[in-house]
């Protein structure tokens, strides 16, 4: 699915990134989902995993239940690309799980392009609606 979604793009990537899950979150849950399939897109498509360029540096609450503008600045600072060498000038795509509003993705994509990316595409497996 995500391959599909991928080549309807028409633009092809240097890289594969994931939204992070914070260290709490992570410890709670067990398992980082974006992360798993950013790992088989990357196998299926044989592009190069970034896995660790990005974190998420600020533990927040979860998103569920929140409006766009407070989905936004909950957001705000919590993600940090570790590695600016790594997307340097390069073309980024992001994985993530659900789309809901969009803040997520734009907050990551921030900065992804703050770091030095030339661009950023994100492709989701689900839409909330």
């Amino acid at each position: 699915m995500l391959f599909c979604a991928y080549m309807g793009l028409g633009e092809e990537v240097d890289l594969v990134v994931s939204v992070p899950l914070s260290r709490g979150r992570l410890k709670e849950r067990g398992f980082d989902q974006s992360l798993l399939l950013a790992k088989g897109f990357a196998r299926r498509s044989a592009l190069k995993l970034g896995e660790g360029v990005l974190e998420k540096v600020k533990e927040t609450p979860p998103q569920v239940g929140l409006s766009g503008k407070e989905r936004r600045q909950n957001l705000r600072g919590a993600f940090a690309v570790k590695e600016p060498e790594t997307v340097k000038g390069k073309k980024v795509l992001v994985v993530d799980d659900v789309f809901t509003t969009g803040a997520t993705l734009s907050e990551v994509s921030k900065v992804l392009l703050k770091a030095g990316a030339k661009e950023v595409f994100a492709i989701t497996v689900a839409r909330s609606i």
